[in-house]
């Protein structure tokens, strides 16, 4: 059984959608790249596939009829849609910079610093993606990957950006004490080697086995502690810009240092980039000023011993 096929060929609709623009199979032709004669068939053709007539052939010029203004903006519209996403599709695979990192990393460190690169590059144009679990290897269809872990596996190539040191952060009016610690609401991150038991231990507290809420994400941590509804333990490049702005405090004054890290991995062709060559020169200056910076934020963090 043979199945009508409703959507006309694409060369039709672009024969109509120039002749209608130019009201003028002349015209169409020219911008076509094509005779009249062949503009003229496949304006048959559409209309025949239609079951009627696009345009009146007035002397020496062309009328839309009804029929042909109501599918004139249907045809355009079409167009256009393909036009932009085929254009999304070759700007992601040619102009695009694509970064990948974890959602805290993000929120907290990278995004209060990307006016500074967009007007310092303001031609580069980024596709940051988040992820919560690192990849194995360099995620598919990433340029720039920013992980944050105990150590990348042996099949990427990572660089060492930045260690961190860890402590508990709450909110400033929230009151605690090293002695009432362990009986405040703690959350933290899933599955990191520096722990509020390591952190307990460094400092020699008595410190038992006081329940912790875990999230797969920093984020969520954070987002409580500023809440006013417990401690989260958190690292300066997470911690520093909400205790910057007054939203968190530090209140003890040790500092663990983390066993992991964050890695800057980049794909093979990263370096034949322009734009990866931009992004990654830029955050390296952003971190060199932030560990320069990170004296004057110590003098912030804590006030017990």
């Amino acid at each position: 059984m043979t199945i009508h096929n409703p959507l006309p060929p694409l060369n039709w609709l672009r024969a109509f959608e120039a002749a209608a623009r130019h009201l003028s199979f002349t015209g169409a032709a020219r911008d076509l790249n094509m005779t009249q004669s062949a503009v003229s068939q496949q304006i048959k053709a559409l209309e025949g596939h239609l079951g009627r007539p696009l345009f009146h052939r007035r002397p020496r010029v062309l009328e839309l009829t009804q029929t042909g203004m109501s599918y004139l903006p249907v045809v355009r519209d079409a167009f256009r849609t393909l036009r932009h996403g085929t254009r999304a599709i070759t700007r992601a695979r040619r102009d695009v910079l694509r970064v990948q990192c974890n959602l805290t990393f993000a929120l907290q460190w990278l995004a209060p610093r990307l006016a500074r690169f967009r007007a310092a590059h303001p031609d580069v144009q980024l596709d940051i993606s988040t992820e919560l679990w690192e990849p194995r290897d360099l995620a598919t269809d990433i340029d720039i990957e920013i992980r944050y872990s105990l150590h990348p596996s042996d099949t990427v190539a990572a660089t060492l950006l930045h260690r961190d040191h860890y402590y508990p952060v709450c909110a400033p009016e929230y009151a605690v004490t090293l002695e009432t610690l362990a009986e405040q609401p703690l959350y933290d991150c899933a599955y990191m080697m520096g722990t509020w038991a390591v952190w307990a231990e460094e400092q020699a507290l008595t410190w038992g086995n006081p329940p912790v809420t875990y999230a797969t994400t920093y984020s969520v941590a954070l987002a409580v502690a500023v809440s006013g509804g417990g401690l989260a333990l958190a690292h300066d490049a997470i911690a520093a810009d909400p205790i910057t702005r007054g939203l968190l405090v530090a209140p003890f004054t040790h500092r663990a240092v983390m066993q992991e890290a964050y890695y800057l991995i980049q794909s093979p062709q990263a370096g034949k980039l322009p734009a990866a060559q931009a992004f990654t020169g830029w955050l390296h200056t952003e971190l060199a000023a932030f560990k320069a910076g990170q004296p004057a934020l110590n003098t912030r963090l804590g006030t017990q011993a």
